[in-house]
């Protein structure tokens, strides 16, 4: 495993990657960010949480002009979820030149207040298919001088209908570009994809199946009436500090949800039907540690990524094969032991045969007695405030911060983290301190305003 001091990047750019703690590069970056740099296209095959938007970040970066504003690079991505890690991680990235602007264009949000952000120019736009190709069409995004295009979960795109969309944007693009397509599987439609968008591709396969040593998979024979039962009684046993559930419906998502919070449990629901103000304060709460259960379905869990995820449970098994490889991949990453536990019902032993093909494993079914009395799972260490102002307001994490643990406040050690919309903040503090945290918000002031505070449990 190589150094990122290895590769010919600036040194402002290397002096960042050790500030954010990048020193030894992960597979696939250490196969991909060569090419990148040297100009290739390139079809890169690696599982979930492998290190790869760092590697076409880093890349694009290095590929940048920033003293020419126009839009340079576009990523493209799935879901809004995935969009809005992407921004972030680029962000953090950028860090080592001043004035590099960047742009994330999702369904969900206001369409003109984007057109408004594009009227001034932009280095980097990061989107969902279906909202770039619309301002493409509506002359508000202009592909004229990219130079880079990057497929982020292309598999994933697919699976959601986007090939028609995606076939529509690279008409829009300039033939000479450098295009970069990331993907955990590769399905016959990425193969066709490839051909019709990539110039002489080098082709990187790293990390496709998740090792059996890293992340420890467990299948449970269950009846459909004793689903409920057997989670709460493998969050009892087995303890993770959290876990995502995995269902095949929505409909399955808001039972279980319900079910597990009447059983005493801490969880949240994420699906489809969720608005996106809902989708991200769900997805907030989960990763500062305000609950430690997501019950979620695929396509609304598509992109998300939670550092530290103690375990994935499957309450159904996937329809695809290849969908189990993605969800167990939310955890065991960064070299950390994962846990995987697999609930099978009915006639679902086939499916049990398909994962073992596909893994190259020969997994069994476990018998469990799950009328057995119930141990205790713990509730959440954090939970969550929403403060009525974010970025639009002037306020950063800093000036929350600095309110919470003003003379007579609450530890630094006891706030979490602090995640800031446009004209909404969401603060973690520790369980025991929620209510003097509410107190002090309420009753306080934040860069000289007072502001509206509300607990989120």
């Amino acid at each position: 495993m190589k150094s990122f001091t290895t590769l010919p990047l600036s040194q402002a750019m290397l002096d960042n990657l050790e500030k954010l703690e990048y020193e030894i590069m992960t597979p696939i970056q250490e196969k991909s960010i060569p090419p990148i740099i040297s100009g290739s296209d390139i079809l890169a095959q690696a599982k979930t949480g492998s290190g790869k938007t760092a590697a076409f970040g880093i890349g694009l970066l290095h590929m940048l002009n920033v003293k020419r504003f126009r839009i340079q690079a576009l990523v493209l991505c799935p879901t809004r979820e995935l969009a809005e890690q992407v921004t972030g991680e680029l962000r953090r990235l950028a860090r080592f030149q001043h004035n590099i602007k960047l742009i994330k264009i999702t369904g969900g949000l206001p369409m003109r207040k984007q057109e408004h952000s594009l009227s001034h120019e932009a280095h980097i736009v990061v989107g969902t298919p279906g909202r770039v190709l619309k301002l493409l069409d509506r002359g508000s995004l202009k592909l004229d001088d990219v130079k880079m295009i990057v497929l982020d979960e292309a598999d994933r795109m697919l699976d959601m209908g986007f090939i028609d969309e995606i076939a529509e944007i690279f008409r829009f693009a300039p033939s000479e570009r450098q295009t970069l397509c990331f993907s955990a599987t590769f399905p016959d439609e990425i193969k066709s994809l490839s051909r019709s968008i990539l110039y002489n591709p080098v082709e990187i396969s790293v990390d496709t199946q998740h090792d059996s040593k890293i992340i420890s998979q467990h299948f449970f024979r269950v009846k459909g009436t004793e689903k409920c039962q057997a989670v709460t009684s493998l969050l009892a046993e087995f303890q993770p500090q959290n876990a995502i559930i995995f269902c095949n419906t929505k409909d399955a998502c808001r039972k279980v949800g319900k079910e597990l919070i009447s059983r005493g449990l801490h969880s949240l629901a994420l699906h489809g039907d969720l608005e996106q103000k809902e989708r991200t304060e769900v997805l907030i709460r989960f990763a500062n540690g305000s609950s430690n259960i997501l019950v979620a379905t695929d396509v609304a869990a598509r992109g998300l990524d939670i550092s530290d995820l103690g375990a994935v449970i499957n309450y159904d098994l996937p329809f695809e094969t290849e969908t189990y490889v993605h969800r167990i991949g939310r955890t065991g990453r960064a070299g950390k032991e994962g846990l995987a536990l697999s609930l099978i019902s009915g006639k679902e032993d086939f499916r049990l045969h398909q994962i073992n093909q596909l893994v190259k494993e020969n997994f069994s079914i476990e018998e469990k007695a799950w009328d057995a009395p119930l141990g205790t799972y713990h509730l959440p260490s954090m939970i969550t405030l929403s403060i009525n102002g974010g970025r639009k307001n002037k306020i950063s994490a800093g000036d929350i911060l600095g309110a919470l643990t003003s003379e007579g406040g609450i530890s630094g050690n006891d706030v979490g983290k602090i995640d800031r919309m446009d004209y909404i903040t969401f603060v973690a503090v520790k369980r025991e301190y929620a209510a003097k945290a509410l107190e002090i918000l309420e009753k306080g002031q934040v860069k000289g305003r007072r502001f509206k505070a509300i607990i989120n449990d």
